[in-house]
């Protein structure tokens, strides 16, 4: 069985554990009512895409 030769140590640990963040998204403004939307998504707010109304609100 394969046992390491040094203890590993805390700087080196840390460096391999550095990217085990989450990532937040990239978010857009709609340009038709100017509230923050996921790129190319469909706006919650008032449901345009591409300056077209694909989701219709009531």
């Amino acid at each position: 069985m394969a046992v390491p030769k040094r203890k590993t140590s805390k700087a080196r640990k840390r460096k391999r554990r550095v990217n085990y963040h989450l990532n937040v998204p990239g978010m857009s403004i709609c340009p038709q009512c100017g509230e923050i939307k996921a790129p190319h998504k469909a706006c919650r707010n008032c449901g345009y895409y591409k300056d077209q109304e694909v989701i219709v609100m009531e």
